[in-house]
């Protein structure tokens, strides 16, 4: 298969439905359509279900689709690590999640650029979805949360383990308490549980806010609209409208550090040996 089939059926395979998929590529629909019955005749298969109302994956065309995205994001990542190899100064994509292990990204941060030969290092501050920017290139390494971020296909250090804190309005009765358990926070009917969007950016059934980032949940919460239950060092010098009560029974996160197994970058390298000695 060429790359340039590979994209065709992704395209039609992600949006189901060949007009779209066609303005999707920047292409007209009939040379689309060729395109996917030749690749359907070379393989030997029928990759979709074509009625004239709608189209649909066949169980052949849902693997095609998860190996093609995926030597896509391969393709798209060993352009863009090519690319920043070649430049003068070669810099390294650190991705961090906003709001979270700061003290430790300031520890390592100037650790690392006392290293003799150090290169640059580009904060790629994100919302989630750190192992996704891995593996399509646009960074070179991450700190992850587990067992919330995904580390599969990964090779990770983990660097630190941490308790869990229930972030509340600072006026709520369960805000003096030292310690509550999660029944205690999740069963609250007047603050629901705040709910993350999931892989895909769609968000769980639930009545609890839907939120990205730690700055919108904390106002959310300030206002007496949700409640969450976050790893204690993302709870560190909050707004004095809100508490922090650690949650006894809450499991641990463990802070990892993140690279693609196929990477043979010395400035990655440097990094990791860096993280773990901190």
């Amino acid at each position: 298969m060429e790359l340039r089939e590979l994209r065709y059926f992704v395209a039609v395979a992600e949006e189901l439905h060949f007009g779209k998929a066609a303005q999707r590529l920047g292409m007209a629909q009939p040379p689309l359509s060729r395109a996917i019955t030749q690749l359907e005749r070379r393989l030997g298969t029928a990759l979709l279900e074509r009625t004239s109302r709608k189209v649909t994956l066949t169980a052949t065309g849902g693997v095609l689709l998860d190996e093609g995205r995926a030597i896509l994001s391969a393709v798209t990542a060993a352009e863009r690590r090519t690319r920043r190899a070649a430049t003068a100064h070669p810099s390294l994509v650190l991705a961090v999640k906003s709001g979270t292990a700061g003290e430790l990204l300031t520890k390592l941060l100037d650790a690392y650029a006392a290293e003799p030969g150090a290169a640059t290092v580009e904060l790629l501050l994100c919302e989630a979805h750190q192992h996704q920017m891995l593996r399509d290139g646009r960074a070179d390494v991450a700190l992850l949360h587990l067992p919330f971020d995904s580390a599969a296909g990964l090779d990770t250090e983990t660097l630190y383990s941490e308790g869990q804190v229930a972030i509340l309005p600072a006026s709520h009765p369960l805000a003096g308490r030292s310690q509550i358990r999660m029944a205690d926070v999740t069963t609250l009917p007047e603050l629901p549980m705040a709910r993350w969007p999931g892989p895909s950016g769609s968000y769980p059934e639930g009545p609890g806010a839907e939120v990205r980032n730690l700055t919108q949940l904390f106002h959310l919460i300030a206002l007496g609209r949700t409640t969450a239950v976050i790893p204690e060092s993302a709870g560190a010098d909050l707004r004095r409208d809100l508490a922090t009560v650690p949650v006894l029974d809450a499991p641990p996160v463990t802070t990892a550090i993140a690279w693609p197994p196929h990477s043979r970058l010395r400035t990655v390298a440097d990094l990791i040996r860096v993280a773990t000695r901190l």
